[in-house]
């Protein structure tokens, strides 16, 4: 294994730790599901965006994965499992196709995070049979706030990162 496999892969699983441990930490919880976090979507943005769409959605999956095996069980429908945690968390990964800079990488998280917020609302409508406008303000409760409040973290840490890549970069 080259050292960029083994840097991508090591970086991987430290963010996985680090979403998973910032995801325990919940500002507000909803009742059937769902919760506003310390941004635990942040680090496999930042990863997705650093290394890639490739790397950033199997990251972003496996993260999804452990979230269901780890995390409060909500349902064990099928098209729950698929749509809130396989494609759900595995769409962030795709932040790595939008590009380094600012405007770019802060513009494929937004989407990438609304991408995750419409799998939910699918999921809210295809595994517990709540109506479209139902499934949208019940998970817009949780998503819309841990979207804003992600994107004010990735905001403020974007510069000091993009400070410690050059530097990695320079080595």
């Amino acid at each position: 294994m080259n050292n960029n496999k083994t840097r991508i892969l090591v970086e991987g699983g430290i963010m996985i730790a680090l979403a998973y441990v910032l995801s325990m930490i919940k500002v507000y919880e909803m009742p059937n599901g769902g919760s506003v976090t310390a941004v635990s979507m942040l680090p496999i943005l930042i990863f997705a965006t650093r290394w890639g769409a490739k790397p950033g959605i199997f990251v972003a999956g496996t993260y999804g994965l452990l979230q269901l095996l780890l995390g409060p069980k909500f349902s064990a429908h099928p098209a729950s499992i698929i749509l809130d945690y396989i494609l759900g968390f595995g769409v962030l990964g795709l932040a790595g196709i939008f590009g380094k800079d600012y405007i770019k990488s802060l513009s494929g998280g937004i989407l990438t995070m609304f991408a995750r917020f419409s799998f939910s609302v699918i999921s809210g409508i295809v595994a517990y049979n709540v109506d479209f406008v139902g499934s949208l303000i019940y998970n817009a409760t949780y998503m819309v706030p841990e979207m804003v409040l992600t994107v004010i973290a990735y905001s403020l840490v974007f510069k000091p990162l993009q400070k410690i890549n050059a530097s990695i970069a320079n080595r």
